[in-house]
């Protein structure tokens, strides 16, 4: 099931919008203002964010900034019509823009549009008992699904996508994190070792003294 973010000040128009696509099939979650959005992202995946601009604490166009590096779908929802907010929105990475008010069945035809447009092929990557859908974003072992947080996610692609390659703490922590991002010394170090003991990869996910890690092939 798609899950969807609702990022909507007006309590009474985010739960219209989640009680249809409630409907329409899709698991729903909603907060109320910028900040409440970007805890909520620290440690959890969606398929598609639903972002007003208008928010407390941190509007959409902030929110976006952090967004954009999760790779997540997003659609702006908001009252500014203007041209200019329009072009913004867009050019900081959003899919879709909608204005309000707004029909609840275009709003959910261009939910459809952007998931099968940003989630082209659900190809299944096995290694192992794990399984990887990119298409959904969903990782299982032995059939059962797996809860990783967004950065764990983004670093078990990175290591899927150069198996057999040694990656540098430098580069996983650049790729993963981005240059400008200021953490812990260890946190890559403390992101593989949960990586390896969900998905039980202890040995297969291995260290290479003073370098990094390398993710082993298929033997």
């Amino acid at each position: 099931m798609w899950k969807i973010l609702i990022v909507e000040d007006e309590k009474p128009i985010s739960e219209l919008v989640r009680m249809n696509l409630a409907l329409a099939g899709y698991e729903c979650r909603c907060v109320y203002d910028g900040k409440a959005a970007a805890d909520l992202l620290t440690d959890h995946r969606f398929d598609l964010i639903l972002l007003d601009v208008m928010l407390p604490e941190a509007d959409g166009f902030e929110l976006m900034e952090f967004i954009r590096p999760l790779a997540m779908p997003v659609i702006f929802l908001t009252a500014r019509a203007d041209v200019a907010d329009r072009v913004k929105g867009l050019r900081l990475g959003a899919d879709d823009y909608i204005v309000k008010p707004f029909a609840v069945a275009e709003l959910i035809a261009r939910v459809d549009v952007v998931l099968r447009r940003y989630y082209k092929t659900d190809e299944a990557i096995g290694i192992g008992d794990v399984v990887i859908r990119p298409g959904g974003h969903s990782v299982t072992r032995e059939g059962k699904p797996v809860e990783l947080t967004p950065k764990e996610y983004e670093l078990l692609l990175l290591f899927v996508q150069n198996r057999g390659v040694v990656l540098f703490r430098d580069v996983i922590y650049e790729r993963v994190w981005g240059p400008g991002f200021l953490g812990e010394s260890r946190t890559v170090d403390l992101h593989v070792q949960r990586l390896r003991k969900k998905l039980g990869w202890e040995t297969r996910l291995v260290t290479v003294h003073r370098i990094g890690y390398r993710l082993e092939a298929e033997p």
